[in-house]
């Protein structure tokens, strides 16, 4: 475990990386509203969009807050730190599309 500056550190660039990962997320539930708006999509269409956002920004808060305190943050940061370093990057909302049964 680090110093309690480099745990606070921690904490902030996982929470500014969280903060980012949510704004990319809702813009998918903005265009849904705006395609809502003009008649293309009707409110199911929405609505479904609205619970996809749901299950991706939950995926999301578990990646980032779920393993508690400094450690933890320590841990993401430092995963974080290696997707950028490997230009790597997770797709949340990808990740939260439900699995077609076959």
């Amino acid at each position: 475990m680090g110093t309690k500056a480099e745990r606070r550190a921690a904490r902030e660039r996982v929470g500014a990386y969280h903060q980012a990962k949510l704004a990319e997320l809702l813009t998918n539930v903005v265009a849904a509203v705006g395609r809502y708006r003009a008649g293309e999509v009707d409110a199911c269409t929405l609505d479904e969009t609205i619970h996809h956002y749901h299950r991706a920004a939950g995926e999301l808060w578990k990646f980032c807050f779920a393993g508690g305190g400094g450690s933890h943050a320590e841990f993401i940061a430092g995963v974080l730190d290696r997707m950028a370093g490997d230009v790597e990057t997770i797709d949340w909302w990808e990740r939260a599309t439900p699995r077609r049964r076959q």
